[in-house]
C-alpha cells in the first residue's frame, strides 16, 4: 500500500517537472507578442489556482463557509507592491502625495541585481501574506464564533471594509489612495536579458508557476499532516472531533490564518501579473470567481481546484474571446455576436458543468488516486 501511495506521488511529482519544463520550451518558442492571451491566461491561471486552493483549505477541508479571499489578497498585493516599489520611482508613483511615506525597497536593500531581485520578491511575497495572516488572526477572534451563512457574510463584509479602507485619501502616502501603485518588479522582471538589454531567456510564466506551485505543495504537506487530519474532522463532524480532543477554535483559527497567508501571497503574485495593485480592482466579484472555481474543481480536492483554475480562466479570457467581436459572413452580420456576449456563453457553460459534474470535477479526489486506479485496473486485467 505504502509503495503504491510512494509510486504515484512520484508520478505526480514528474508531472509537475514535465510541465514545468514545458512552460519554459513554451514561453521561449512562441512569438509572446503573437500569443500575449496565451501567456496570460496560463499566469493568471497558476495565481488563481493558488488562490482557489487556499479557499478550499478552509471551505472544503475545514467546513468554513468564508467570502473573504479577495479582502487578504488586496492586503497581500499592496504589501508587495508598497514594499518593492524602487526608491527613485516613488515620487513618480505617489505624486499626488508628494512622495511616499515608505521610501526603502526590499530589493535594493537586499543589494539589487538578480539575487537582490528574487531575494526582495520572496520576502515581500512573503510579507504580504504575513500582513493578511495578522489581520486574519485579529478578525478570526469574534468572526469565527459565527458558521455558515454568518461567517460568510461577515467575511464578505470585511473585503468590503478593507477595499474602502485602503483608498481612504488619509492613507494615501501608505497605500496611495484610490490610484493603482506601480513600477513594482512584475513576472517579466525574471526574464534573462543580455548585455545588450534584448531578452534571451523568458521566465516570467515559468516564474509564476514556480512561486503557486510550491505554495500548493506546502498546502498538500499540511492537509496530509495531522493539522490536516483535525480540520477534516472538524469539517465531518464538530462534536465528534471536540470528543476526540481537538481544540476546536485553535483549530478553526489556524485554518483561517493559514489559508489567508497564502491568499496574501496570491495578492501580491496577482499585483505582478495585473502590473498594478489597486483597491478597486479586487471586488466581491473575485472572491465568487475562486469560490466559482472552488466548486466546479471539487470541493475538498487540491487537483481540482487547480484544473478548474486554469479551464476556467482559459474559457472566460481566451477560448471565448471570438464571441464579442462582430462578425460578418458573406456581407451579413452574425446575430448576438457583439462585446459582452461571451460572458453568456461562458455562463451557459458553467451551468452545464454544474449540473453534470454536482461534485466537481474531482470530486474529493486527487491526481495520485486516479494512477491508484488505473494500476488496480491494470492489475486486475
Amino acid at each position: 500500500m505504502k509503495q503504491t501511495v510512494k509510486k504515484s506521488t512520484w508520478a505526480v511529482l514528474l508531472c509537475v517537472l514535465a510541465l514545468l519544463a514545458a512552460v519554459v520550451v513554451l514561453e521561449n518558442v512562441l512569438d509572446p507578442n503573437k500569443n500575449i492571451m496565451v501567456f496570460a491566461a496560463l499566469k493568471k491561471g497558476a495565481v488563481y489556482a493558488l488562490v482557489a486552493v487556499s479557499m478550499n483549505l478552509l471551505n472544503g477541508f475545514t467546513g468554513l463557509f468564508s467570502l473573504g479571499q479577495a479582502g487578504f489578497m488586496l492586503l497581500g498585493a499592496y504589501t508587495y507592491a508598497i514594499l518593492t516599489i524602487p526608491a527613485a520611482q516613488r515620487d513618480t508613483v505617489y505624486y499626488i502625495y508628494n512622495g511616499s511615506a515608505v521610501n526603502f525597497s526590499l530589493p535594493e536593500l537586499f543589494g539589487g541585481g538578480t539575487a537582490g531581485l528574487v531575494l526582495g520578491v520572496l520576502a515581500a511575497l512573503i510579507l504580504g501574506g504575513c500582513v493578511a495572516a495578522a489581520v486574519a488572526w485579529l478578525i478570526g477572534l469574534p468572526v469565527l464564533r459565527l458558521k455558515s451563512d454568518y461567517l460568510a457574510i461577515a467575511t464578505l463584509g470585511f473585503g468590503e471594509i478593507i477595499r474602502a479602507v485602503f483608498q481612504w485619501d488619509k492613507l494615501g502616502p501608505v497605500t496611495n489612495g484610490a490610484n493603482a501603485l506601480k513600477s513594482f518588479p512584475t513576472f517579466s522582471s525574471f526574464n534573462i536579458q543580455n548585455a545588450a538589454g534584448e531578452t534571451v531567456l523568458r521566465l516570467s510564466t515559468f516564474t509564476a508557476f514556480l512561486l503557486a506551485g510550491i505554495c500548493i505543495a506546502v498546502i498538500v504537506l499540511l492537509i496530509n499532516s495531522t493539522y490536516g487530519r483535525a480540520f477534516k474532522a472538524i469539517r465531518d463532524d464538530e462534536v465528534a472531533a471536540e470528543a476526540m480532543g481537538i481544540n476546536l477554535s485553535k483549530h478553526k483559527r489556524l485554518a483561517f490564518v493559514i489559508s489567508s497567508f497564502f491568499a496574501g501571497v496570491g495578492g501580491g503574485m496577482f499585483a505582478m501579473f495585473a502590473n498594478q495593485a489597486q483597491a478597486k480592482t479586487f471586488t466581491t466579484a473575485m472572491t465568487y470567481e475562486i469560490l466559482l472555481i472552488v466548486v466546479i474543481g471539487g470541493i475538498g480536492s487540491v487537483s481540482g481546484s487547480c484544473i478548474a483554475a486554469f479551464l476556467y480562466v482559459a474559457a472566460s479570457e481566451w477560448w471565448l474571446r471570438f464571441l464579442d467581436a462582430e462578425t460578418f459572413v458573406g456581407g451579413v452580420k452574425v446575430p448576438l455576436l457583439r462585446n459582452g456576449f461571451r460572458m453568456v456563453v461562458f455562463s451557459v457553460v458553467i451551468m452545464i458543468v454544474v449540473l453534470f459534474f454536482r461534485r466537481g470535477l474531482m470530486g474529493d479526489k486527487e491526481l495520485p488516486d486516479l494512477f491508484k486506479k488505473r494500476r488496480k485496473g491494470g492489475a486486475a486485467k
